[in-house]
């Protein structure tokens, strides 16, 4: 396979994302999009001067219309599991956006069925190729700090003021609010970087008179003892990401995109950090041709999609939990 062959579900505002990752690349091509609004899917070909590509209201169509090897789906969340699975039983690879699915149950039957296809399922977590997190998840597992001992995670958006009106806020497409949508990546960060399982949820929720939850306060224990707080606040007036890990050691602390280490009677060290040298969309493609392993399979996807149900059954918030 010399180059493979792409089809994308959803044209909004994160394929614009993918269509500047993919246009990268020698060894990928579009061949069509799918998308029921056709404003999205003319911003998106006049963005990227796809004019000969073709172009569908419902995926299902562009699947049986259109040779491809692999689908990117960028739909709203709710949609996720049909159209990954009409595309894996189609033959196809699949990239899915955050979340994998909205319950444990769809992303188990996904990773299923992508197995006995025997398809590349991967999800976009972008964080996992990004040199300042890779750095962290390298200073835990090599003991730089010593022992983990805890770890406070944070995200601050000003996501229930952006997402009036959207799907976001529509329990049916969103599957949940906040925490489903930008506070997915956090839980990511919290589970790839630590390694560690959850054993005990605690969550406290907070709608502030929206469709979905906005607020979501959480505390947990993983398995050594390691002890965290998880904070995804969407009712805030801006974007802020923070992090700080704490070992027997000393400590890494993360603050939008800035990081220090801090060992215990030294002085605060930062890390220089090696240049980025791949993206979900690079390293799909690289797995689907055979370059190296999926680099964020749905079995670890799944255990944000299992933390995440959890959190909300803990806090007794009623998403969307089951296979549509």
């Amino acid at each position: 396979m010399e180059s493979v062959k792409i089809g994308i579900v959803g044209t909004g505002g994160i394929s614009h994302i993918h269509g500047k990752q993919l246009g990268e690349l020698k060894n990928a091509r579009i061949v069509a999009i799918a998308d029921p609004n056709m404003g999205n899917r003319d911003t998106f070909i006049k963005s990227f001067n796809l004019d000969s590509i073709a172009q569908f209201d419902d995926h299902l169509d562009m699947l049986e219309n259109i040779p491809m090897d692999a689908v990117l789906i960028c739909s709203p969340h709710t949609l996720h599991y049909k159209q990954a699975m009409d595309a894996i039983n189609h033959n196809c690879h699949v990239l899915i956006e955050k979340p994998m699915a909205c319950s444990l149950e769809e992303a188990e039957h996904l990773i299923e069925i992508a197995k006995k296809a025997n398809r590349v399922l991967q999800v976009s977590y972008q964080r996992h190729f990004e040199p300042a997190f890779l750095y962290i998840r390298e200073a835990i597992s090599s003991g730089t700090i010593g022992n983990l001992t805890s770890v406070t995670a944070s995200l601050y958006q000003d996501w229930k003021h952006l997402t009036t009106g959207t799907w976001r806020q529509y329990p049916s497409l969103s599957g949940g609010g906040m925490l489903m949508d930008s506070g997915s990546h956090i839980v990511d960060v919290l589970l790839w970087t630590t390694g560690l399982k959850p054993i005990e949820v605690e969550s406290k929720i907070e709608q502030h008179h929206t469709p979905v939850e906005q607020d979501s306060f959480t505390s947990i224990r993983f398995e050594n003892n390691v002890v965290a707080g998880l904070n995804i606040v969407g009712n805030a007036p801006c974007w802020h990401e923070t992090y700080v890990f704490c070992g027997e050691n000393g400590a890494i602390f993360f603050d939008n995109g800035k990081i220090v280490l801090r060992l215990n009677g030294k002085e605060p060290v930062i890390p220089e950090l090696p240049q980025q040298t791949t993206n979900s969309d690079k390293s799909f493609i690289d797995a689907i041709l055979g370059h190296h392993n999926v680099m964020v399979p749905g079995d670890f996807a799944k255990e944000v999609v299992k933390l995440t149900e959890r959190i909300y059954q803990s806090a007794g918030y009623k998403s969307i939990t089951s296979i549509q």
